[in-house]
């Protein structure tokens, strides 16, 4: 294309991949390789339509539910967790089964559980519906966790015993919304107690932090990732709180370029389920319409690293 106008593309960083997504993944390769194919998975490893195609590719199959697996093939369970009552149905029925929920995601769990147990009624931070919420919800027995969705919730959420009163949250949450909702938590309640340390976890935080960080120099904002990848989402949400309108697209092909129009310069990030080969694709469909400078914002490297299941590597 002639003439093509000018265009600043500003890439955030940290984006994309997290430790936790990068285990899930690993694993059900693993899986593969050492069982053969197919491997079954329950639901979406992570929230990625193009990852999930490729490990089809590689022989896994993806299923809602555990009655759908065959006695004779192994389960992943995926990256979100899932309620005690799945692996507990999976041993009755004697199959292999190998757990890919993201570590900060289990210690989560444990949490949940050991405040459980010394008489605490939990107030859960999260997005009803989210496989982690329901995940969370499932460890622990019903009725003893209360799901709050927003500031306005804490009006109206009951309390057992405001003394024996604890609040855990999504690791996916939007960073800022979080706080408010703890805030007026704290307000209400004050002798709630609160985690030992953070449950949003770090790659959520990092990436959030990697827009706001941008924000200010950039005219618009694309989101690599998926509609029903809660990190992603709040990515978005970030840019649009900052004013700077911002897109969630899955891949290059889903760019809206009458409302992309010719910003001067471009923020591009991904979510923690989008690999960086999507961001790379989308960079190429810029290219070919820009007259394209790329920037890396500057960052701190991102080093956590997660075991992967000793069964899968011993």
């Amino acid at each position: 294309m002639l003439n093509r106008p000018p265009l600043r593309v500003l890439i955030a960083a940290p984006r994309g991949f997290c430790a936790g997504v990068d285990r899930a993944i690993r694993i059900v390769e693993l899986a593969i390789e050492r069982f053969g194919a197919p491997v079954y998975v329950r639901h979406e490893i992570v929230h990625n339509r193009f990852v999930v195609e490729r490990l089809k590719k590689l022989g896994a199959i993806f299923v809602d539910e555990l009655d759908e697996v065959p006695d004779d093939r192994p389960v992943v369970f995926s990256a979100h967790g899932v309620p005690k009552a799945v692996p507990a149905n999976a041993r009755e029925r004697g199959l292999v089964h190998v757990d890919a929920t993201c570590p900060l995601v289990s210690k989560v769990h444990r949490q949940a559980e050991r405040l459980i147990d010394d008489g605490y009624h939990i107030l859960f931070i999260g997005h009803a519906g989210h496989p982690e919420v329901i995940g969370t919800f499932g460890q622990v027995p019903a009725g003893s966790m209360t799901l709050v969705q927003s500031v306005e919730d804490v009006a109206t959420v009951t309390a057992p015993n405001p003394e024996r009163l604890a609040f855990l949250t999504q690791t996916t949450l939007s960073v800022d919304d979080t706080a408010a909702i703890v805030e007026a938590l704290k307000a209400r309640f004050p002798a709630i107690r609160s985690p030992r340390s953070e449950d949003i976890c770090y790659a959520t935080s990092n990436r959030q932090a990697a827009v706001k960080a941008i924000a200010p120099e950039c005219d618009k904002l694309l989101v690599i990732g998926a509609p029903n990848s809660s990190n992603s989402l709040r990515l978005a949400e970030v840019a649009e709180r900052l004013n700077v309108p911002a897109r969630l697209i899955e891949r290059a092909s889903d760019i809206d370029w009458e409302w992309l129009g010719q910003p001067s310069t471009l923020g591009v990030t991904a979510g923690a389920s989008a690999p960086e080969t999507l961001v790379r694709e989308v960079i190429d469909a810029l290219r070919d319409r820009f007259d394209l400078t790329e920037e890396e914002a500057d960052h701190s490297p991102e080093r956590m690293t997660f075991k992967l299941p000793r069964e899968l590597v011993e």
